[in-house]
């Protein structure tokens, strides 16, 4: 298609659950640009540093470009029929559930619903789950256990309008920058505004937060329950709309009062003056909002987390109110959509019931379907043990990477390598999961995706394509109609365009919907071209025309009731707080996992930006300095963690941060970029029993120093193929690639290691060698540009990673300035910018402390001198770190 390079294009971010609104923009020379949407209501032109670094991401290295079938290149049309072939055969032979899909919240809503209603309409299996059942599954259940629906009742607005905001388990600052950017805003305009902090971490969020909460893991139950008992004596009940909106409250409240304020304390980690404030706080501020993410969700009692929450907030009135509301934030673009269109395993399409009879035959007559599934299907975790057992022997995962996301991943991919049949469709040409695949399938990336997704406030909006898909790139939701009209369903999926799914998918929402069930978009029912190409970002409900969605009415459910169970009463769910620690003997600490502020999921993405991968370049692993210092581990070590199902090599990051007793490591490295990173390998299947979604904040491990002889980092123009070395992980940087290094062994001719590592064996090398101290330095040239340089010391090298990386790209005429690479150090003229600490606009650290010597004290200061922190944010928290630092340094 030809794509109008004339203006800026109006899409949407294709990373978390916040849904920010951007506008791209095509140069006449192809380069691209992308910045907020000032008009989106999600975030008004608001952008996270990864929002900001989108255009850096677009590039076709490493791009799946072609159809593959065994790693021959194909046509489409050989590879269709392979899939569509083997699928009707596989049936044919083993019956419907002998097949599967794993889909994921990076697709479009178009995307999702076809490969839905092909699975659970016309195949007849409910084998198609997702990996948002990782992040959201537990907020469904929670949501559909009290609501009778998976309803979220607030919006946006509410953060800004509440007068206390409790934070579960949500590193805000740095998973959701926007939505901590709304909330910073909101606090500034109005200081009277509370913020509690709930997390075993001191993360960056607590840069806003009054109070701050280091529960231990899985706390978040007996927290919560307490807070119901504590409601109850105090007289801090809204007994009209309990009476008049709810049934089960004496029951829970009777569960609920099951442990005393100590009890608690014993469960929590938490004092009892913690407690007694922050139930205090909770008990007199009508206007709360608590917000709440993956530290509730990933947890083997996630949906009982939700549901105690819910509690409270039923027990208060305190719900679809202004300012008042749980409200779960989702991780991915399109979790919700997903959630909309039945892309779980325990859903049918249009927030319908799988398991309730009129539901199902409501969706076969809609559909014309001969055979729509009769019973849930498997969910992830228990899909891929149904790989691994032979239960399922053709496997379709699209868009998403679960050798390195799953848990329990190394028999995840065990599982894949032995399947009989498996496709993958993904955008690029080798990932973990893409390895293993017997057909591959080129599908579009974002920038090429024309669709919807929706965001967490229930928000639907459009992306939009803006580059003509390369190769022989196809959307996702063209590929699954293809396969179903090959397998003989050619007449439900005769879709040309997106716009003739989304119609239908609004058509089905509102069929026979008489407000009985939360989800309806009927209004947009048989959308043509031309209004699916202007449609504006709405929320949903809409089940009539609302007009323009220019003034940003904010929809709220439930303030007087109306919920979406046979009674219309919301269910209070009686939960009994449980005491559990999985630490044993062998097993001492609690590992959690989760992102990190730049990266996101595997990397796939994020892992093609250079400024992403300055802030932090490599897996680690936060430790408290008691436990550091009982181990044995320095600042800078590699360390290996190590679980009963496997172990990972990381470098420490030792701070007060993280809480005495457990540690906390990131789960972005892939073996695409680490030796030994597969952080979920660790993680082990242990899952809710209501969601399924798995326990991924909550794993019994160890720690220990691995003994490295030689530590390395290195600068390169090429992507190593090999590296022969313990411990490696590499980075995108400007002009090539970054890797740093450690050795169990220094017996090494580190220049010969160094031609392999640069691939240029018979470049022209400068080096310098102190045997005795264990300093090597090596850098190679094509006459008179860096080809790599190489730094190795007995401890970790201390070399400007930024520096070096800048050498890349720089002209090196003069032996003199060949010496000052191998020499390690930028002249005068060019001060280092030390370790980055904005990406947004690539400010190190050494810069923030000049800036402060220079008279910026406070961080409003410094983003005045630099910028830094005046984007999306998430960055201030260390800038005002550094600050103090600096300040402590100039006092002494």
């Amino acid at each position: 298609m030809e794509i109008d390079t004339a203006r800026e294009v109006r899409t949407t971010c294709p990373y978390c659950g916040v849904g920010c609104g951007v506008l791209a923009k095509v140069a006449a020379d192809g380069q691209v640009s992308v910045r907020g949407d000032p008009d989106h209501p999600a975030n008004f032109g608001r952008v996270c540093s990864k929002g900001s670094a989108l255009a850096e991401t677009i590039d076709l290295d490493g791009r799946l470009l072609h159809p593959e079938i065994h790693d021959r290149r194909v046509g489409w049309d050989e590879a269709l029929d392979r899939v569509a072939s083997t699928f009707s055969q596989t049936i044919a032979e083993h019956g419907p559930d002998a097949v599967a899909f794993y889909v994921s919240g990076q697709l479009l809503t178009e995307d999702y619903y076809l490969a839905n209603k092909l699975m659970k309409g016309f195949v007849g299996s409910a084998n198609i789950d997702t990996n948002s059942r990782l992040c959201m599954a537990s907020s469904v259940a929670g949501h559909r256990r009290a609501f009778g629906s998976d309803t979220v009742p607030g919006t946006y607005e509410d953060l800004e309008i509440a007068d206390l905001i409790v934070l579960v388990g949500s590193n805000l600052a740095w998973c959701h920058p926007v939505l901590y950017q709304r909330i910073a805003a909101a606090r500034e305009k109005r200081p009277e505004m509370k913020i509690v902090l709930i997390d075993p971490r001191r993360t960056m969020t607590s840069d806003i937060a009054d109070m701050h909460l280091a529960i231990a893991a899985d706390g978040d139950v007996a927290l919560f329950t307490g807070l119901l008992a504590w409601l109850g004596q105090h007289n801090a009940l809204d007994r009209s709309y309990i009476t008049a909106h709810t049934t089960g409250f004496g029951q829970a409240l009777f569960a609920a009062s099951a442990l005393d304020l100590g009890g608690i304390a014993a469960a929590t980690g938490l004092s009892e003056d913690e407690l007694t404030r922050f139930y205090s706080l909770f008990a007199a501020t009508a206007k709360t909002v608590t917000v709440y993410s993956q530290g509730v969700n990933q947890s083997s009692s996630g949906t009982d987390k939700v549901n105690a929450i819910i509690n409270c907030h039923l027990a208060t009135g305190r719900i679809g109110r202004p300012g008042a509301g749980p409200f779960s934030v989702t991780g991915q673009p399109n979790a919700m959509g997903g959630r909309e269109v039945g892309g779980m395993a325990n859903m049918l399409a249009a927030h319908m019931e799988i398991d309730n009879p009129e539901h199902r035959d409501r969706v076969r007559r809609f559909w014309n379907a001969p055979d729509v599934a009769q019973k849930p299907g498997l969910k992830a975790v228990e899909m891929f043990q149904a790989v691994a057992d032979g239960r399922i022997k053709a496997l379709w995962i699209m868009a998403t990477n679960p050798v390195d996301s799953m848990p329990d991943a190394d028999a995840v991919e065990a599982a894949i390598k032995a399947c009989p049949f498996v496709v993958v469709s993904d955008v690029l040409a080798s990932t973990d999961t893409v390895r293993h695949a017997h057909v591959r399938l080129p599908a579009t990336a974002w920038g090429e995706k024309d669709g919807t997704v929706t965001n967490s406030e229930r928000r639907i909006s459009r992306q939009r394509s803006f580059l003509a898909a390369p190769g022989e790139a196809r959307p996702d939701w063209w590929i699954i109609a293809e396969v179903a009209r090959r397998m003989g369903f050619g007449e439900a999926f005769g879709h040309e365009t997106p716009a003739e799914i989304f119609g239908e998918h609004a058509a089905l929402s509102g069929f026979e919907n008489d407000g009985a069930r939360d989800f309806d978009i009927g209004a947009y029912a048989g959308a043509d071209a031309e209004s699916y190409a202007s449609l504006e970002p709405f929320q949903w409900p809409a089940p009539s025309p609302r007009g323009g969605t220019t003034e940003h009415q904010p929809i709220r459910f439930f303030a007087n009731g109306n919920f979406y169970t046979p009674d219309r009463k919301a269910r209070f769910i009686a939960i009994r707080a449980t005491t559990e620690t999985r630490a044993t003997s062998d097993f001492p600490l609690i590992l959690n996992t989760g992102r990190i502020r730049d990266h996101w999921h595997t990397m796939t993405r994020t892992g093609k930006s250079p400024r992403l991968s300055q802030h932090i370049a490599e897996p680690f692993v936060e430790i408290h300095p008691v436990d550091a210092q009982h181990h044995g581990i320095g600042d800078a070590d590699i360390v290996r963690i190590a679980s009963p199902r496997g172990d990972v090599l990381v470098r420490a990051l030792i701070t007060p941060r993280q809480r005495p007793g457990s540690v906390f490591a990131p789960m972005h490295w892939t073996d695409q970029f680490a030796a030994k990173g597969r952080l979920d390998a660790l993680t082990a299947p242990l899952i809710d029993p209501v969601s399924g979604q798995p326990a991924l904040k909550h794993v019994a491990a160890r720690i220990e120093r691995f003994v490295a002889k030689a530590f390395g980092f290195a600068v390169m123009r090429q992507k190593p193929e090999r590296i022969d070395a313990s411990y490696w992980a590499v980075a995108k940087c400007r002009g090539g690639w970054r890797v740093e290094l450690a050795f169990a062994d220094d017996a090494i001719d580190w220049t010969a290691f160094a031609g392999s590592l640069f691939g240029a064996p018979a470049a022209e090398m400068l080096a310098y060698h102190d045997r005795d101290a264990g300093q090597h330095r090596i850098a190679a040239f094509d006459g008179e540009r860096l080809m790599g340089a190489l730094f190795v010391a007995p401890g970790p090298v201390a070399v400007s990673r930024g520096w070096a990386a800048e050498q890349l790209e720089e002209v090196h005429a003069s032996q003199r300035e060949r010496f000052r690479i191998v020499a390690g150090r930028a002249g005068a003229e060019r001060p280092d910018a030390g370790a980055t600490v904005c990406s947004c606009f690539n400010v190190g650290a050494n810069q923030i402390v000049a800036a402060v010597a220079a008279g910026c004290t406070t961080v409003e200061a410094i983003g005045g001198a630099l910028k830094a922190g005046t984007n999306c944010g998430s960055c201030r928290s260390e800038i005002r770190a550094i600050i103090q630092a600096n300040r402590v340094q100039a006092a002494e």
